[in-house]
């Protein structure tokens, strides 16, 4: 198995995470973080074990000053039972949280809000990341097709993911010397949880989400996982500074 799968980062928010999973059965220990909700966390880690996978779950709450520095905290506190030296060679930065708002309706509050979870937060993981992951490391961003899409209706959150790209990109010019790649996934409709209230049992919507894809379909968590787990395996290794588009040809 590839020296860059020993020992992964899995920051995400929302239940349903195919990434940890994918990442597991490659051979990776996974460490998943989570915010609020341990049981599913739990179960992430749960279902990677059943695959014959190694993780553990750690609590970090994103969207505040010294988010990062516990999030690492708690890292260190675990990882030399599960991974001896604590060294980390993929980060996968998946937190991120959406504000159904447009220019009119958008508060401060809910912009500094998704600004602090999407953008500030992944900044300060790499940020105090750095000198635990290892030269030859990987580095996957996810974004949205939101970002290059005109979609006013969630404003904020385009613009958070079009920072996040932005991230990406000078990272992998000034960790390129370490042979650290950096990229982001940007995924469309994704039939995950933080989307079922509106998209599941909604044959109307759910149509209508599915003509948004050149393939005609709603995307699944395991379509996103597994471009994620091309990026951090040695094939990716001439990939960065690229977004990846994991839309179905969404806005072709």
């Amino acid at each position: 198995m590839d020296h860059l799968l020993e020992q992964g980062l899995l920051v995400p928010e929302g239940r349903v995470q195919a990434a940890g999973p994918r990442l597991g059965r490659d051979g990776a220990t996974v460490a998943v973080a989570y915010a609020r909700d341990e049981a599913a966390a739990d179960e992430v880690v749960e279902r990677i074990r059943k695959d014959g996978g190694r993780a553990f779950a750690l609590r970090a709450e994103l969207g505040r000053h010294g988010d990062a520095a516990s999030l690492w905290a708690a890292f260190d506190a675990r990882a030399e039972a599960h991974a001896p030296g604590g060294a980390v060679d993929i980060i996968v930065n998946k937190a991120g949280i959406g504000r159904s708002s447009d220019l009119a309706s958008l508060t401060e509050e809910g912009f500094d809000e998704v600004f602090a979870v999407n953008v500030r937060a992944p900044f300060f993981i790499v940020q105090q990341g750095l000198r635990r992951l290892r030269d030859g490391g990987r580095i996957v961003n996810i974004s949205s097709g939101a970002a290059r899409l005109a979609m006013p209706e969630i404003i904020a959150y385009g613009a958070t993911k079009g920072a996040l790209d932005t991230f990406t990109l000078n990272l992998a010019k000034e960790l390129g010397p370490r042979g650290i790649t950096v990229n982001s996934v940007a995924p469309g409709v994704i039939d995950t949880d933080v989307n079922a209230g509106w998209l599941r049992g909604n044959p109307e919507a759910e149509a209508q989400a599915a003509s948004l894809a050149a393939l005609g379909r709603v995307g699944r968590p395991e379509d996103v996982a597994d471009i994620v787990a091309f990026l951090a395996s040695d094939d990716a290794r001439w990939v960065t500074g690229r977004v990846i588009d994991a839309t179905g040809g969404s806005g072709l």
